[in-house]
């Protein structure tokens, strides 16, 4: 009898625990797949005409932080731009170097003017973004701009692979955390 009973008691103990692995094992999070095959070399593209920006704004992801550029128009304008990475950020046209803060840089050239071409005069001042915490980002800066397009860098915390693409009246720019 006393077999028998330690025979369940032990079966029991081990069904319970069981129990709880698989309990354990449904509640774990899952982690995303954060494989990119995006790359680090220069990304282009092209526009017809060049559009006014209206915002910038940044978000973090799990695999990536993003970058957000609002332009007037719709998906059917794309807006052009080129994307590069940089040893030293050179305001154009003054040349004169910015500092941006990070491991690598990425000059960021938007074809979209910094003032109404109907009237010469100045859009109102873009935000800035802050991305203290952020895993990648460093620093943002507008840098300037001139003849019909619009400077910013990005500072990044290495040079990382990142992707472009336009949706609706965004254009995106995402770096990946890691390779």
């Amino acid at each position: 009898m006393r077999r028998l009973a330690t025979a369940l008691v032990t079966m029991m103990l081990a069904g319970g625990s069981l129990l709880v692995g698989t309990a354990s094992a449904v509640a774990a999070p899952t982690t995303a797949d954060c494989a990119v095959t995006w790359g680090s070399l220069d990304k282009t593209g092209a526009s017809v005409a060049s559009r006014r920006l209206t915002d910038v704004r940044a978000g973090q992801h799990e695999c990536f932080d993003r970058l957000v550029f609002d332009a007037q128009g719709t998906a059917a304008d794309p807006i052009g731009y080129s994307v590069r990475y940089v040893d030293v950020l050179h305001q154009d046209p003054s040349d004169v170097v910015i500092p941006v803060k990070g491991g690598a840089i990425l000059e960021i050239s938007l074809f979209s003017p910094r003032y109404d071409p109907a009237t010469g005069q100045p859009y109102p001042a873009l935000p800035g973004v802050d991305v203290t915490g952020y895993r990648t980002f460093r620093e943002f800066k507008f840098t300037g701009g001139s003849e019909g397009y619009t400077q910013a860098g990005l500072g990044v915390r290495a040079r990382l692979p990142f992707r472009v693409f336009q949706t609706a009246n965004h254009l995106v720019v995402d770096v990946a955390h890691t390779w």
